[in-house]
């Protein structure tokens, strides 16, 4: 069976549910993946999904901010802040401002909003070091959350922390079905919300 236009998701800071679970439709309730993900990452069995760098940068999106949760179900939101964007300046090319201590208040936040959740220990010793490295474009962090993200959904994480990566091929291309944040509201919050509460 040959593979349909692949859904262009844009990139995305600790991603929502919702596009997590576009990634993972095929993964059965243990996390097991049923369809291949040698070459691509395969929502269906016969789509295809890539992440999109040459689109032009969209401020005050999931591309550089994430949705939380503390546990009285305030909303949180946390931005990762960038240096001054030019007019259509390609997603690929926005570099990560620190001006201020963005990091440990993430940090911060995040420990404030889960560290009485179910899972907090098993996952903030490997969500936690990627706020210790100072990383210049976006896309890099992004691909990073997202692949711990995968990687914890899919149990490919080592006990040593070790994670086997998955490809995660950027495209340049917009055919296909892009995947938007237009849904409910659950599927809208980082999925580090539900990581730290449900452990997937």
């Amino acid at each position: 069976m040959s593979l349909l236009n692949p859904i262009i998701l844009p990139t995305s800071y600790w991603p929502p549910v919702g596009y997590i679970d576009a990634l993972l439709h095929n993964a059965d309730s243990n996390g097991t993946t049923t369809g291949p993900l040698r070459d691509h990452y395969v929502t269906d069995g016969i789509h295809r999904a890539e992440i999109e760098i040459m689109e032009s940068f969209e401020k005050q999106t999931f591309r550089n901010r994430c949705r939380i949760q503390d546990l009285q179900g305030r909303e949180i939101v946390l931005t990762v802040p960038v240096r001054k964007v030019e007019h259509k300046q390609l997603t690929r090319d926005i570099e990560i401002a620190y001006v201020e201590p963005w990091q440990a208040k993430h940090c911060q936040a995040l420990r404030s909003a889960y560290e009485h959740t179910p899972y907090f220990d098993y996952f903030w010793d490997l969500i936690e070091p990627l706020y210790h490295r100072q990383w210049k474009y976006l896309v890099e962090l992004n691909d990073m959350t997202l692949q711990l993200a995968l990687a914890i959904n899919l149990r490919t994480i080592t006990p040593d922390g070790r994670m086997q990566k998955l490809p995660l091929p950027h495209t340049t291309d917009w055919q296909g079905e892009t995947w938007t944040d237009a849904h409910p509201y659950q599927q809208q919050m980082s999925i580090l919300d539900r990581l730290f509460r449900n452990g997937y």
